[in-house]
Parts: structure tokens; sequence; C-alpha cells
């Protein structure tokens, strides 16, 4: 197994090809699989919904069973996607070795340290030759691609010519958080599965499968905020999440007055390196906020809806203008604070 950083899992956490049981995804399993057992399956699937939910973990599942069952008229009784976590096949997909399954995702910048912004055309042409080359098994080929919105306009060109005329016995399992932002011309080649948000106790129960040494208070108090994704609940118990949250909801309950004191002890928290994982949470926070105001301004005459989408406008264009040329976090923290406070004195 390779010891390169990846960037399609979360520190401390394993990787969506070693877990083994997928919870609340089991209409989404059972569609794979009756079209798997139909022998008359689509070649690109575009598994979309919520980052965190089990989308990738039902990609690995499925290439799994494929690669260990070739031959779908020989296991017209199977029930379920599972396979023997010993089989040779499983164990291969899990060690990443199986010469069938190649998996398209960001890559490691050795000049940055980081990952590369998007997943490089290069690469998306190693395996448009790979899917045009004999199976090593003699069985299918399989593409994983994750996550699908890290491919650039010309990686994702660069694949149209072999969606619409795959090989023989090639499937594509395309895991997507946001499937309206993919180029039409992408989406129209693909079915597309849409996975449900988990419910709490799901999202609990695969929080605690991936991170045991996790405190079952704290997974439950992630799970509370993580509306339905495993990875935001793992993202928020093992870190400053939930008390950053408790202290922005706080500070947003008394608008438009701003308790300075706070404002800055907060800002304090994202600033410097120290504060990467607590801007990120913060930046969502926001946005929820903001994006379930706008629900509740529903029906409010046009011009106070339009008062908040610029606000939300705004603080999204600054984030990404604080991310992009790496400024200082804390005058964007306090500035967005100002906005709303603004915005709900108006």
């Amino acid at each position: 197994m390779s010891d390169r950083p990846e960037s399609d899992v979360l520190p401390d956490s394993p990787h969506p090809r070693e877990t083994v049981r997928l919870l609340g995804q089991d209409a989404g399993e059972q569609s794979l699989l009756a079209a798997y057992l139909s022998g008359r399956i689509h070649h690109a699937w575009l598994l979309g919904g919520p980052e965190g939910i089990g989308k990738a973990t039902l990609a690995y599942r499925m290439a799994k069973f494929v690669l260990t069952n070739p031959d779908p008229a020989r296991i017209a009784g199977a029930t379920d996607l599972s396979v023997p976590s010993d089989g040779h096949a499983a164990r291969q997909v899990v060690s990443q070795s199986h010469v069938d399954l190649t998996v398209l995702r960001r890559l490691p910048n050795e000049k940055t340290k980081g990952f590369y912004s998007n997943i490089r055309v290069d690469d998306v042409r190693d395996v448009v030759r790979f899917l045009g080359s004999t199976a090593g098994a003699g069985g299918w080929r399989i593409a994983i691609i994750d996550s699908a919105e890290d491919l650039a306009r010309e990686g994702a060109n660069a694949l149209l010519k072999v969606l619409e005329e795959p090989p023989p016995r090639v499937l594509f399992l395309m895991i997507s958080h946001q499937p309206a932002r993919l180029l039409p011309t992408i989406r129209s080649r693909c079915r597309l599965l849409t996975l449900e948000t988990l419910s709490q106790a799901d999202v609990i129960a695969a929080a605690a499968q991936a991170r045991p040494d996790l405190a079952a208070e704290a997974i439950a108090a992630g799970a509370a905020l993580a509306q339905g994704s495993v990875r935001r609940a793992l993202t928020l118990a093992d870190g400053e999440g939930v008390a950053l949250h408790r202290s922005l909801t706080d500070l947003l309950s008394k608008l438009p007055r701003i308790d300075v004191a706070a404002a800055h002890a907060l800002a304090d928290r994202c600033a410097n390196k120290a504060g990467d994982q607590n801007f990120a949470l913060l930046l969502d926070f926001i946005d929820d906020w903001l994006h379930h105001r706008l629900l509740s301004e529903r029906g409010q005459p046009p011009h106070r809806l339009a008062r908040w989408a610029e606000v939300w406008e705004k603080a999204r264009s600054a984030a990404r203008d604080v991310e992009a040329y790496n400024l200082d976090r804390k005058p964007f923290v306090l500035s967005t604070l100002s906005m709303l406070a603004e915005a709900s004195a108006a």
C-alpha cells in the first residue's frame, strides 16, 4: 500500500476502500446491484449527493463486488454488494494493487507539499489509455473518479470520447457532490444515482465505525450538527468544531449588536496555520446560517431577500480571495460579522 498522502480521505480515518459496512444507503446499493444482475448495466454512473454520505464507500463496494464476480449470471441470487473482505479481489482493491481498477483524484503536489487544485489532464489521459487496454484479470476494467468536480474542463473533455464510445466491460463510478455543476456533456452520458443524506443514528454509527478512538459524546455532538454527513460529523467531533459552532451561534443570536471581544476571540481561533480546520468549518457555518436566513425570510419584500443574497455573495467572494491569496483570516472574520450585523439592522 502506498505511503503517499491521499486527497480523498480525512486524516486519521480509514479510506472508503477500507470501509466494510455501508450504512444508510441500501436503496443506492440495491439500484447498482439490480443493474449489474440484469446483465445490461450502464457503463457510467454518477453517484450524487452531499459530501460525506457514503458515495465513495459505495463506489469501492461496487468495484470489489464486480471484480470478485465478473459474471453476473453466476450470482443471480445476490442480495447486496458485500464480498468476503479476505477475498483476493477485495484485498487487492484495499491495497491499491488491482490491475483492473484505476482511481482518478487530485494527486500530491511535490512543490507545494499539498495537492493539485484539480485532476490533471495527463492523469485523465492515462486512465483513458488504461480503459482501452485488455483487462488483466480477464473481466471488467473500472475507473473511480473522486470527485468529478475536480476535473478541469480540459480533463472532462478528455473523458468524453471514452464515455461516448466505451470499450466492452468498462465501468465508470463517478462521485459528485454537486452534479449540477458538471458539464452537461458529462452528465448526459452518465446515469445519475442520487444518494440520500443519512439519519443522525446512521451518522453516529458510521462515525463510530470510522473513528472508534473518539468519545461517543463527541461523535453525538458532531452528528447533531452534521446535516447527515459522516465526514462533517468526524471533522466536528475531532476538533473545536462543536465549540466553534456554539460561539458563532451565540454571536449571531445577538445581531445586530456585536460582542466585540467575542468576535475577536472567534477570529483568533481561525488565524494562522493552526486555524486551517477552524476556518473551513466557520465558512461552512456562516454559509449554513445565511442559507437558513434566506429561507426564513421567504415572503418578505424582494429588497430584503436581495440584501441577504448580496451579503452571502460578498462573503463567499471574500473567502475565496482569502484562500487563493493566503490573506490574513482575522480581518475577513471581523468584516463578515460586521456585514451580517449591518444587514440585520437594515
